[in-house]
């Protein structure tokens, strides 16, 4: 009978170390999650606060269904995720279109690209450093396709993280 009792007190001591490995794990994993959240969100908010864009030039076709503008990044923060940039365009009467980005031309009604990147005044300074990437005083050359049958009234390009730049014509 003595035995059982060692044997019972032995298996709830075990169960005890289980279920506080358990407990201990649990709490670092959480802990370890929130503050990789909070690493992560102070990032982007950095980075949201180091963009900024302005559109520089624009012109549009009134006989065909392009809008091309030149953005700058007047920011301190590259900008590299063209794939979550969004491009609207307003016209009248029809509501905004959004336009997604594309990475070569399909002359597809609602899509963007880039036509190119330049880092001086004139389209004859391609950029050298980082390609293919919008970097602080460079600008870009961006055309996006839209319903040409109205005229635009106004268009926004907004990049990924939230900065946006717009222009009423």
């Amino acid at each position: 009978m003595a035995v059982a009792e060692i044997i019972g007190a032995a298996i709830g001591v075990m169960m005890l170390v289980i279920v506080a490995y358990i407990l201990v794990g649990s709490v670092l994993t959480t802990t370890d999650v929130v503050i990789n959240a909070q690493k992560d969100t102070t990032l982007l908010q950095g980075a949201r606060l180091g963009t900024n864009i302005k559109i520089t030039s624009f012109g549009n076709s009134t006989t065909e269904p392009w809008l091309n503008f030149n953005v700058t990044n007047t920011g301190n923060e590259m900008i590299t995720d063209f794939g979550h940039t969004d491009v609207f365009i307003l016209t009248s009467p029809l509501p905004i279109q959004h336009n997604s980005y594309e990475t070569s031309y399909t002359g597809l009604t609602g899509k963007w690209r880039k036509i190119g990147i330049y880092s001086g005044p004139t389209l004859n300074d391609p950029e050298v450093i980082h390609p293919n990437q919008l970097d602080p005083g460079e600008r870009m050359w961006v055309c996006a396709t839209y319903v040409n049958t109205y005229l635009i009234k106004w268009f926004q390009i907004t990049t990924g993280n939230g900065v946006n730049a717009q222009r009423t014509i």
